[in-house]
């Protein structure tokens, strides 16, 4: 099935969509202001050695020094193990003040803490992980399977050039790689290192080396395959860096880059603004008249399927088929799109027929397969419920574009105006046995202050009378429903 990228390039954010048939199938945004620094790789100079604490402060160029852990120093590994390994030197043993080190940042800053370090240096590419000091070959421990381990060493082995001193660590995604793939890995990440090497001799401490790839480079690096069709670019500035990028590191893809310079938004002409709008909505219609809900809780994402205004079958049961093998297919895609990740619970209309429940499992599962991330499906529980897992591969992306009500703090939800009202009422007469004020003022939102005059005045009346003591209303326009002040005069 061919698939199109689409690269959207702003000077604020850069944005991706991958299409398939027409329709959005992965969205991914890149702020220019939120780029981290995880994996940049930064020539250093030692500030300062605190022996106490077995680490060290090391100006890397940012505001704040950052931070080196002794155990996060890297040394030649020796053949010995366990009791037999001799113990590592104390951190002032190992660095002194002034000193020039290449340092790999493995966290970023936090609050009024720096960046952490380590100076053992690793380089992602799209299938295998470079570790240049490292002169051993490891297989991604997600790769459960002894024989699939043994087999992919042996083939990456048989790839590595000799005069390698490096070694490697083979991704998850290398399972279903081909030879060419991983060849193309292992020159890219070696051209990489090179170029790190080089720069380190030429530019003085403290100085950035190697950033990693933006987002629209890292399109051509792990989104684009066999079945890739072409990679639309609305900036030509950035059309002309990735291809030159491309020049040097994956020539295969050149053919594939074209220079979008139409009058009318790219996203706009695929619809690619809509499908975020949409993505963002709890509801998700499908075209047979039946729909989703989704909710992301802390826990774990819930999608429920209804079949709505959908009576096209001949009986309710095809009805209910028809309607969850769509749905199947909808779940598939909104989380691609959506990007939800960790457990998720599928709420099916319920099947009797045990044929059905296999159908739409299988279809389920087919859709599912064209995700890059890892997936685990169990089939239906007791409850009719399917469970299943997603790997977390970045935030969600109601996470990225949104953030929760401050109205209602993120439940969905507000007491009403009659419940806010007795709230009050409650409120008024706990105050008046602890204060003796002349007068209570209530300041709410203008739907409360309406029903305290109408429907509710009545209440309020009775309370004025029990308590002895006037209440004044007051609308204040700013505030929301459920808030307001009681002022003592």
């Amino acid at each position: 099935m061919n698939e199109d990228i689409l690269v959207n390039i702003t000077p604020q954010e850069t944005r991706v969509a991958l299409m398939q048939l027409g329709a959005v199938q992965e969205l991914h945004i890149e702020r220019t202001l939120s780029r981290g620094l995880v994996g940049n790789i930064y020539l250093g100079k030692v500030a300062r050695v605190l022996p106490g604490m077995q680490s060290a402060f090391i100006d890397i160029g940012l505001e704040r020094a950052a931070f080196l852990h002794v155990a996060d120093i890297w040394h030649p590994r020796n053949d010995h193990d366990g009791a037999g390994s001799p113990p590592q030197p104390p951190i002032e043993k190992m660095v002194f003040e002034g000193q020039t080190l290449m340092v790999q940042v493995i966290k970023d800053p936090i609050g009024t803490k720096g960046a952490r370090l380590a100076t053992q240096i690793s380089i992602a590419g799209r299938t295998l992980v470079y570790l240049p000091q490292e002169p051993h070959i490891g297989i991604s421990q997600r790769i459960e399977s002894e024989a699939e381990r043994e087999a992919l060493r042996s083939k990456v082995q048989s790839l590595v050039p000799p005069d390698e001193k490096g070694g490697f660590i083979v991704r998850t995604i290398a399972e279903d790689a081909a030879d060419s793939e991983l060849s193309n890995d292992i020159d890219y990440l070696r051209k990489t290192w090179e170029t790190i090497q080089w720069q380190a001799t030429r530019v003085p401490a403290p100085a950035l080396l190697h950033q990693d790839l933006n987002l629209a480079q890292r399109v051509l690096r792990d989104f684009v395959h066999e079945e890739t069709g072409k990679i639309l670019v609305d900036s030509r500035e950035t059309f002309q860096k990735l291809t030159e990028f491309a020049a040097v590191y994956t020539p295969a893809v050149l053919s594939k880059l074209c220079h979008y310079t139409g009058e009318r938004p790219l996203f706009d002409l695929y619809s690619v603004e809509t499908e975020i709008e949409r993505a963002l909505s709890r509801r998700v219609d499908l075209k047979s008249g039946g729909y989703l809900m989704i909710d992301q809780t802390e826990a774990m994402t819930t999608i429920d399927v209804n079949t709505g205004g959908y009576v096209g079958a001949r009986n309710f049961d095809d009805t209910i088929f028809k309607t969850n093998l769509e749905a199947a297919q909808m779940i598939a895609r909104q989380l691609r799109l959506r990007n939800l990740g960790g457990i998720i619970i599928l709420d099916f209309i319920d099947m009797v027929n045990v044929e059905h429940r296999e159908s739409v499992l299988a279809e389920l599962k087919k859709a599912l397969a064209r995700d890059r991330t890892r997936i685990t499906v169990n089939g239906f529980s007791q409850l009719g419920l399917v469970e299943m897992t997603r790997k977390r591969t970045r935030e969600s992306l109601a996470h990225v574009l949104c953030e929760p009500c401050p109205v209602c703090a993120g439940k969905g939800q507000l007491k009403t105006p009659r419940t806010v009202c007795y709230d009050i009422l409650r409120e008024i007469l706990r105050e008046s046995r602890q204060f003796n004020p002349r007068e209570f003022r209530l300041v709410a939102a203008q739907s409360v202050v309406d029903l305290f005059l109408e429907e509710e005045s009545q209440h309020l009346a009775m309370l004025c009378d029990f308590i002895g003591k006037p209440v004044s209303l007051l609308v204040e326009t700013t505030f929301s429903q459920e808030q307001y002040d009681i002022i003592l005069m």
